[in-house]
């Protein structure tokens, strides 16, 4: 059994979310040793991925007024 076999036998059984973030540290180990992956040719998981990237910035953005105090973070119900 080769490496990649192992490696297949071990992350088969793992749930769905495991199985994205060891794809994603895989992006990371190719894009680290200068290796570009090649993408999907339809682009429909990486135009789905934006979508929600940018669904969830449009959500959060103009929430913060860039204005920070100190002095409030301690002055909070939770810390009395």
């Amino acid at each position: 059994m080769n490496m990649a076999e192992k490696v297949f036998e071990e992350v088969r059984t793992l749930p769905e979310f495991e199985l994205r973030e060891v794809l994603d540290f895989v992006g990371y180990l190719k894009t680290k040793q200068g290796i570009i992956t090649a993408k999907p040719e339809n682009g429909t998981a990486d135009l789905a991925d934006e979508e929600a990237d940018w669904a969830e910035f449009e959500k959060l953005a103009g929430t913060w007024s860039g204005k920070f105090n100190r002095e409030d973070c301690y002055d909070r119900k939770v810390l009395r």
